[in-house]
């Protein structure tokens, strides 16, 4: 995650330098308005990926999972590794699992949410979110279990992700302990809120309020309801839309200067919640969402991430495979000083010399839209 603040500089890259007030960010200017970003690709060229099982990801053999600390149904708050077996392995460490995607399309089209049927047929569809994810840490973090969070609740079709503000290491203290306790609030404020009418926004209100740890973070909030997928964004994290092997959404980044984003902090410093973008949008069965934090976004293009997802897809893979290969393949790029990134891109518009990726912690959520269809018979008048 980007630190708090970064100093203007001739030449080479300044980074992960502390601003005064370690994230109090109100004297900065903030958008009036709220910026909704739509993207419909019609032409998607997919990048061909490869992964090999000699390149390892990791310097250190740490973390070997998750650790869950709260579970209600099929809802599960992950918020730090635990040495112990994991029911959610991630390629943290040692090789990483073979598997190469070319790059081909689809050869068949994920069904279509617009059921044909006649007119006398009533057709009740009810999506539901499958989701799977990953967590790499930076492999300096590893022991304190970085500074990202996130959270998967399928019973009420809800995924949350939050980065801790790196730059506050700098004074001792760890945005990672404010990231999962924003995220351990969100998932308590979740459980209070109407049945089938969440709204993220108004959880984030929640959480961000009764959070007091010292520290500061990006948020991310999607909820699924209906035929609409419901979310708040603030900040750097952020999710994008995947259908028929394309992204056809990606929530726009919040940031006040390059490598400088939004973030919530406890009480009146930082950004507030209301800053937030918040964004309705219609999906369909077999659209894939692909939710991370900066270490996906940064270093992952979004062709990039089509590919890997559409390749799962024909592969029959589940979510969790996707988020860990998605993961895996955003570290390999982290790692990679030959190759031009979104991160490195955004440097150079910034007038920065830097080429390469950017190793950080990484999150990734996959979550599929399916559905249960009821068909029934509809009266009419002889």
């Amino acid at each position: 995650m980007a630190a708090s603040g970064s100093n203007a500089a001739t030449g080479d890259l300044v980074v992960d330098n502390l601003i005064s007030g370690c994230g109090k960010v109100s004297t900065f200017g903030k958008p009036v308005g709220v910026h909704f970003d739509y993207r419909t690709l019609h032409n998607c060229r997919k990048a061909g990926v490869g992964l090999k099982s000699h390149e390892t990801i990791s310097r250190r053999s740490v973390l070997a999972g998750y650790h869950v600390t709260r579970r209600s149904g099929s809802c599960r708050l992950l918020l730090g590794p635990s040495l112990s077996n994991s029911s959610s392995p991630c390629y943290s460490h040692g090789a990483v699992p073979d598997v190469s995607f070319h790059g081909s399309v689809f050869d068949e089209q994920l069904a279509d949410s617009a059921v044909s049927a006649d007119k006398n047929i009533l057709v009740d569809t009810t999506m539901k979110l499958q989701s799977g994810s990953c967590y790499l840490p930076h492999p300096d973090k590893e022991k304190t279990g970085g500074e990202d969070a996130h959270f998967i609740c399928e019973d009420e079709h809800v995924i949350g992700i939050a980065d801790g503000v790196g730059g506050w290491a700098d004074v001792g203290v760890n945005a990672g302990v404010y990231a999962r306790e924003l995220m351990s609030n969100s998932f308590a404020a979740i459980q209070d809120e109407p049945k089938g009418s969440i709204d993220p926004a108004r959880v984030l209100e929640k959480a961000h309020s009764i959070t007091k740890s010292k520290g500061s973070s990006t948020a991310c909030i999607i909820v699924l309801t209906h035929q609409s997928l419901h979310a708040i964004n603030l900040g750097d994290s952020g999710f994008i839309i995947v259908r028929e092997g394309c992204t056809i959404f990606q929530s726009p980044v919040q940031q006040h200067g390059f490598n400088f984003p939004y973030q919530l902090a406890s009480g009146s410093e930082g950004d507030q919640p209301s800053c937030g973008q918040v964004f309705t949008i219609a999906v369909v069965p077999g659209d894939i969402i692909v939710a991370g934090t900066d270490g996906l976004f940064d270093n992952l293009f979004s062709k990039e991430i089509d590919t890997v997802v559409g390749d799962g897809m024909r592969a029959g893979l589940e979510p969790l495979v996707i988020a860990q290969t998605i993961a895996a393949l955003a570290r390999q790029r982290a790692l990679d000083r030959n190759r031009q990134t979104p991160f490195s891109s955004a440097a150079q518009d910034a007038g920065f010399r830097y080429f390469g990726g950017k190793l950080d912690d990484t999150t990734v959520v996959v979550s599929f839209i399916t559905s249960s269809a009821t068909i029934g018979q509809v009266e009419t008048e002889s």
